[in-house]
């Protein structure tokens, strides 16, 4: 690569371009640590994207209107920290650039949503922006139908790597995409065909023109050094009714002698390495020092923006003030003012009649009275809706023709579907949830993990969530995944026992602006159990005394979802035998361990033996089994060490030892 003529051929580009070089090198060389490659090799693509056709405005990260930029490749966060510091932002100053790395500062290895403002999202596990970004796309579409163009009208550009499109979730990301036609959707690939362990050809010869092509993209080539060329195929791409990728041809770490090599991809911080590529270059400044004139240039072009903003905000301002104070509710993420109120006549009818349904039908009951009154909620799910109930009437298909409709078939892709959820609830204005079976976590849990990280709000309807699904066997039969997801930071579990204590999760679930939410649900029928009717939404706390002892409390029974009806029907038992027996429901280990201890230590008083039933394993129980007694606590578990079986569920519960007769014998042990 001939860096004197991309010099000599485009001077004023080049000096912006190298200012993201030359800042990521000192920032790289400072922390001894990071990822300096990628950041050299993309900087003329970004500074064309950034010049010629992100609509963004500095000043104002977050409005609503903007284009959104996601660096999927988020190993090369110095690209984006550059960006941000010469454009004027005001989160990412010289010092945190210096402090690239490092304790209690923004600029984190990967970029981090919740630090700085203008990062859209999290990345970092390769592919996860990328399928991010569909959901942010999906999103805009979506908004554009219910509040028209003059409201939301913006595109969404990725910069991805090899390596994420080496990954699984790409495929699903891109596959659904395509079939969506996502037209605002533009991904510039970072063609440079180097990864850690050396060239893309020791592990991989697929043609990613085709691969994309045949999904139902348009694809498009360029220089990635050549800003005219660059600029060429990013008009194109906007021109498209499809989604577009850009393979951007580069050299990674470009400019240095780790140039189109591995070592390129990590840190280069050698003293010499750093003063010959600075020199390569025509970079004369010190370390960390920008010339006047360049970050004067980059300011001008984070200012950009301002006149679109300003266009936008009176196009906001011409829509009535109910159309206003509506928008900017769905944008903060706020519920409906009547969910409360819809949630509470929905629990006062169902406690009157009792009705004895499978929690999954439970959900939906709730949903087809909540999705009207909040049109934010976009539904969907991996290819099961009618098994996860997800779908309601009132809903419409989203598709190329109806992008009004809030329910999408994913298809088989719980990743991709989990993923993209997540780039909806972090663009704003949409509320996802969408279903799979419990046990198909295992595939969507990379994108549950990073909805905690992120706190993108979430909810995800988890179906058939135990040996109660029955005939399908262990291979569909989740035995860990409760313990798996209840380990989760960040990520609100609620397996509710009956439908009141789902409506009472769902309302959380919507009210919630920080914390993602599982919904863990049965296939098959259950009992009511709330049958007198309480206004307060007793799962917000976590967990609660459902039935007391009669006479002196000698046991507690601990419970949730599908094996309270059991702990009922064992504690009928012990009072029949003169064993007092309060019976605690347990949707939320996460929420009842927020409680006051105070509240805890009424709910789970110290003196009666302790047993908890579930079927899962017993991982996360001993915390509430034991209590302040730790070891020495008289205490038992009722639930699976084990995989399942393929027999019908009441057979299930039998073989395993999940039932009345056994929560009963437990107690009868201990005392």
């Amino acid at each position: 690569m001939d860096i004197a003529a991309l010099r000599e051929k485009h001077p004023a580009h080049w000096n912006k371009a190298a200012a993201i070089r030359a800042l990521t090198l000192d920032a790289v060389q400072a922390a001894n640590s990071g990822h300096s490659g990628m950041p050299m090799g993309m900087a003329d693509v970004a500074t064309v994207l950034f010049e010629k056709h992100m609509k963004f405005d500095v000043a104002a990260p977050e409005w609503p209107d903007r284009d959104r930029f996601i660096l999927s490749a988020g190993h090369g966060s110095m690209l984006i920290y550059s960006l941000l510091y010469l454009m004027g932002d005001a989160e990412i100053t010289l010092d945190q650039i210096k402090n690239f790395r490092q304790w209690g500062y923004k600029t984190a290895g990967h970029p981090e949503n919740f630090l700085v403002k203008a990062v859209e999202t999290t990345t970092g596990p390769l592919g996860q922006g990328l399928a991010n970004s569909v959901g942010f796309a999906l999103a805009e579409e979506v908004q554009r139908a219910q509040w028209s163009k003059k409201i939301v009208d913006h595109h969404t550009y990725v910069i991805a790597g090899d390596g994420c499109l080496m990954e699984g979730v790409s495929q699903e990301a891109i596959a659904l995409a395509g079939r969506q036609k996502l037209s605002k959707l533009i991904v510039l690939w970072d063609n440079n065909g180097i990864t850690i362990d050396g060239k893309v050809a020791l592990s991989d010869g697929t043609d990613q023109l085709k691969r994309f092509e045949a999904s139902g993209w348009s694809v498009f080539s360029c220089d990635g050094h050549d800003p005219e060329d660059i600029d060429r195929a990013i008009t194109a791409a906007k021109a498209t009714d499809t989604p577009s990728m850009i393979a951007c041809t580069t050299h990674i770490a470009l400019g240095s002698s780790a140039q189109d090599t591995a070592k390129g991809h990590g840190a280069l911080t050698d003293v010499q390495l750093v003063r010959d590529t600075k020199e390569a270059y025509g970079w004369t400044t010190g370390p960390f020092e920008v010339p006047a004139d360049v970050k004067s240039e980059w300011e001008a072009i984070g200012k950009r923006g301002a006149q679109a903003r300003a266009d936008w905000q009176q196009r906001l301002g011409a829509l009535s003030a109910t159309r206003q104070a509506e928008f900017e509710r769905i944008m903060s993420g706020a519920p409906a003012k009547k969910l409360v109120s819809t949630v509470r006549a929905l629990k006062k009818q169902i406690s009157a009649s009792a009705p004895k349904v499978a929690t999954r039908k439970s959900s939906e009951m709730v949903l087809e009275v909540i999705n009207p009154i909040m049109q934010e909620t976009f539904g969907g799910s991996a290819d099961l809706t009618g098994s996860n109930n997800t779908k309601t009437a009132d809903l419409g298909i989203h598709d190329i023709d109806n992008r009004k409709g809030r329910y999408l078939h994913y298809g088989i892709r719980e990743h991709g579907m989990a993923a993209a959820m997540n780039g909806m609830a972090l663009h704003g204005g949409v509320k996802p949830y969408g279903g799979t079976f419990m046990c198909f976590t295992d595939y969507a849990r990379p994108a549950v993990r990073l909805s905690a990280l992120m706190r993108a709000p979430v909810t995800y309807v988890m179906t058939h969530d135990s040996i109660g699904l029955g005939e399908d066997g262990p291979t569909h039969q989740p035995v860990e995944h409760l313990a798996m997801l209840r380990a989760t930071p960040n990520l609100n579990v609620f397996r509710p026992a009956d439908t009141v204590e789902t409506a009472e999760a769902w309302e959380l679930a919507l009210q919630s602006q920080a914390t993602p939410s599982v919904l863990a649900l049965s296939r098959q029928n259950l009992p009511t159990v709330r049958t007198e009717h309480k206004s307060k939404n007793l799962t917000a706390q976590g967990a609660y005394v459902l039935a007391d002892a009669d006479g002196k409390r000698m046991a507690i029974l601990l419970a949730s979802g599908s094996e309270v009806e059991i702990a009922l029907a064992a504690r009928e038992q012990l009072q029949a035998d003169g064993i007092g027996t309060r019976v605690v429901s347990f949707p939320s280990q996460e929420l009842f361990l927020a409680q006051d201890e105070a509240y805890r230590k009424r709910v789970l008083p110290a003196g009666p033996v302790r047993v908890a039933v579930e079927a899962g394993v017993r991982m996360g129980w001993d915390r509430f089994l034991m209590g302040e007694r730790g070891k020495s606590a008289k205490c038992d578990f009722v639930g699976m060490d084990r995989f399942g079986a393929s027999a019908p569920a009441e057979r299930l519960f039998e073989e395993f030892g999940i039932t009345a007769d056994a929560v009963a014998a437990a107690v009868r042990a201990l005392i």
